[in-house]
């Protein structure tokens, strides 16, 4: 398998290094528009680059991408930019006759005059306007594959397949106990998508009414996250799991939420108030002239690079899927769950544990579509595929999963 991968930020550098460890990969061309970056990535891995090269590339100019996927000859796309970019790149590879795969989904719009009441423009709905042009081509885009969305998505199947004949509800809750020392605030994840996510409406879906919005941070209960994470406060999120798991298995509820905390929701709310979550430009006036500046492009570049974080960051991290419902005429609830501690991931791969967990999921999916294990064409979520052999190889990748019964 060839692979294009675009983005060489923190999940793309860590692709790179669970990558090169597996022999599935024939070739790994690893693009971005700082190429030096895509060189620092390759030079990185060492003895292990030879099947890897560095490339600069514009992630959002198609005919650039359609060409780079032509010359380095390139099975597959594989998309770690951030969610701007995903419609260039889901057309572009959908254009040369590429699969594609991405771990965050077509932005949302808000419905202009009920936005915490309706759906607007959900994510992900521009790619699957797609999907028969897809199936036509005969080609695949697996969306939403990274952890969440991604194996929180392959745990409700697992769970609808194998752990419950009725599904009440099935929630995705995320927490952390990640502490980053030196800094009083530091997101362990790109805050352009952060924003995104936490500031738009939350959806919800439900049996009967489908699906439907509220306000941001709605709906507040506290979680109790496993292997010493302990209770934390989870609040509604916009994400693609609620978008993506009622298109293919059968719950009445379906819920994102996130342990975000007091002070990231108060920042959150300020940089709202204040408008600095503003994507479009606005000019800024300096010694050097006005330059058009996005508000949101000026909080990330204050910020400290999460990929660079890893040094100074401890604790864990979990991603997992709470799951209630009927199993042979009996209630049940269950969590299933991954968790990454920080100082293993730096120790084994040179990692922080949030961007690792995120880039293992992509590359054990490309394991398994080119072992033909997984498979298809069209637009597909990952509750699309057969949830067991991608949680055997994820153990087998040395990242086991868990589950305990609530």
């Amino acid at each position: 398998m060839r692979v294009l991968l675009v983005g060489a930020g923190g999940v793309g550098t860590a692709i790179t290094r669970i990558a090169a460890r597996r022999p599935f990969l024939s070739h790994m061309t690893v693009a971005d528009h700082d190429r030096g970056r895509a060189e620092a990535a390759v030079a990185a891995l060492g003895e292990r680059r030879d099947r890897f090269s560095a490339v600069r590339l514009d992630a959002g100019d198609r005919a650039a991408v359609r060409a780079a996927l032509d010359e380095h000859r390139c099975d597959v796309l594989l998309n770690a930019t951030d969610p701007r970019f995903v419609l260039p790149l889901f057309e572009a590879a959908l254009a040369h006759g590429a699969h594609y795969l991405d771990m965050a989904m077509s932005l949302s719009r808000p419905h202009p005059t009920r936005p915490y009441e309706e759906c607007g423009v959900k994510l992900g709905d521009a790619q699957f306007e797609r999907a028969c042009e897809w199936e036509a081509a005969g080609r695949l885009a697996l969306v939403g594959m990274g952890v969440e969305p991604g194996l929180s998505d392959v745990f409700a199947r697992y769970a609808a397949d194998e752990l419950f004949d009725e599904i009440e509800e099935i929630g995705i809750r995320d927490g952390a106990d990640l502490t980053v020392e030196g800094y009083d605030f530091a997101p362990s994840f790109s805050i352009w998508t952060t924003i995104e996510e936490c500031l738009n409406p939350p959806v919800v879906y439900e049996e009967g009414r489908g699906w439907f919005t509220t306000a941001p941070f709605s709906e507040p209960e506290v979680f109790d996250f496993p292997e010493g994470i302990g209770p934390v406060e989870c609040v509604n999120v916009e994400h693609e799991e609620v978008l993506l798991v009622p298109r293919w298995l059968k719950a009445r509820r379906v819920t994102f939420k996130y342990g975000l905390g007091d002070e990231f929701i108060a920042v959150l709310r300020t940089l709202h108030k204040l408008g600095l979550d503003r994507t479009d430009p606005v000019p800024v006036r300096s010694d050097l002239g006005v330059a058009a500046v996005s508000p949101r492009d000026m909080v990330a570049a204050c910020l400290p690079d999460p990929a660079g974080l890893g040094e100074r960051m401890r604790g864990r991290t979990c991603a997992g899927t709470w799951v209630k419902g009927v199993k042979d005429g009996r209630p049940r609830e269950i969590y299933l769950y991954h968790v990454v501690d920080n100082q293993w991931s730096m120790r084994e791969y040179g990692s922080q544990a949030v961007v690792w967990q995120t880039a293992i999921n992509p590359v054990a999916a490309l394991e398994l579509l080119a072992g033909g294990v997984w498979g298809g064409s069209g637009v597909l979520g990952p509750e699309a595929m057969p949830p067991r052999p991608f949680l055997d190889l994820l153990t087998e990748y040395g990242a086991p999963w868990g589950m305990r019964e609530q």
